[in-house]
């Protein structure tokens, strides 16, 4: 007698009742789920692709950053003078009135030496709003005519924003060589760059113009 495979097990319980544990353990285990079916817009996004499988999901912005001319050593070492002057306007007076009137100090010493909390958080704060916010444009970097532009979307998120703030730090960490790598890296990218996918281009019209013209 040939049984759909379905009701298999309950023809094997009928037949060999009474079940014993065991017998009630493997009767349990021999039924076979039907498999859910997904259509349209019921699928899951994390069902429509394997999560264990690499996406090139940046190839088609990569191309699109192709013969882009790059920022030039004084370029961007302009626009990083200019941000750190601004930090430290913006992170003296915040300091002095944190010490002054929440900490309630009476002997106020000011130090910026990147070693600081106040330090940290005053530059973490700035790139990173100027990156999300100004899409990879600070003030330095305005003036400098040069922009920080990502690897893997159109515009800086969040995250990266906030990674190629970080990523000033990994620099001095590496005792300024995170930032001398500029001479050498073929695309210019200093240690924020690689951090976050990114790359600093120059904007200067005639910049764009000669990189168009060859």
């Amino acid at each position: 007698m040939i049984l759909c495979p379905r009701f298999a097990p309950v023809f094997w319980a009928l037949t060999w009742a009474p079940l014993t544990p065991l017998r009630c353990l493997l009767f349990l285990s021999s039924f076979q789920l039907p498999r859910p079916r997904y259509h349209g817009v019921m699928t899951l996004g994390f069902m429509k692709k394997d999560r264990r499988l690499f996406q090139l999901h940046e190839t088609n912005r990569v191309h699109a950053l192709q013969g882009l001319p790059l920022a030039t050593v004084p370029q961007r070492l302009l626009g990083y003078v200019i941000d750190i002057a601004l930090a430290l306007i913006l992170w003296a007076p915040l300091e002095f009135a944190w010490r002054r009137y929440l900490l309630h100090q009476q002997h106020i010493d000011l130090t910026w030496n990147f070693h600081e909390a106040g330090n940290i958080v005053v530059m973490l704060l700035y790139w990173a709003a100027w990156n999300y916010f100004g899409n990879g444009q600070t003030p330095g970097k305005f003036v400098a005519r040069t922009r920080a532009v990502s690897l893997t979307s159109e515009r800086l998120g969040l995250w990266q924003s906030i990674e190629r703030a970080l990523g000033y730090g990994a620099a001095i960490l590496e005792g300024g060589l995170g930032f001398v790598q500029v001479l050498w890296d073929k695309n210019r990218m200093c240690a924020q760059d690689r951090l976050a996918e990114t790359i600093v281009v120059d904007i200067r019209k005639k910049s764009r113009s000669t990189a168009a013209a060859t």
